[in-house]
């Protein structure tokens, strides 16, 4: 994944020893300008030419095209968390005193009731606690 920056290219040239050209000049302003986000860890990618509209007077406007400098680095990706930690299952030991206590005495199936369960009981209540 990456970050981007965009500055304006510069406009002017910048004076230097044995540089005498305007082409010259503008270039090296340019070059110091890359270097100098270079050394902050941008990488150039392109330069682009952008519209940019602006107001001119009271209800002017007008449309100036801008030199922008694109530059990109790399951005650490955010690790996910770890799964938290879960404990292994841990079983119960059963000792024979444990395991005959345990065991219900007879042939451990219930007997039914040859009595049948009562139907709930329901009554009407008046229309005042009728829900509508």
């Amino acid at each position: 994944m990456f970050e981007y920056k965009v500055v304006p290219a510069p406009v002017k040239g910048v004076k230097a020893k044995g540089v005498k050209t305007p082409e010259a000049r503008f270039a090296l302003g340019v070059e110091q300008a890359i270097n100098a986000l270079a050394a902050e860890g941008w990488e150039y990618q392109r330069s682009d030419m952008l519209p940019s509209t602006e107001r001119v007077g009271l209800t002017g406007s007008e449309t100036h095209w801008r030199t922008l400098l694109v530059f990109r680095r790399a951005v650490a990706e955010v690790a996910a968390p770890p799964a938290p930690v879960t404990p292994a299952r841990v079983e119960p030991v059963l000792t024979a005193a444990a395991v005959s206590s345990a065991v219900p005495e007879g042939d451990g199936v219930a007997e039914a009731d040859d009595v049948p369960a009562k139907e709930p009981q329901f009554e009407e209540g008046n229309e005042e606690t009728r829900p509508a």
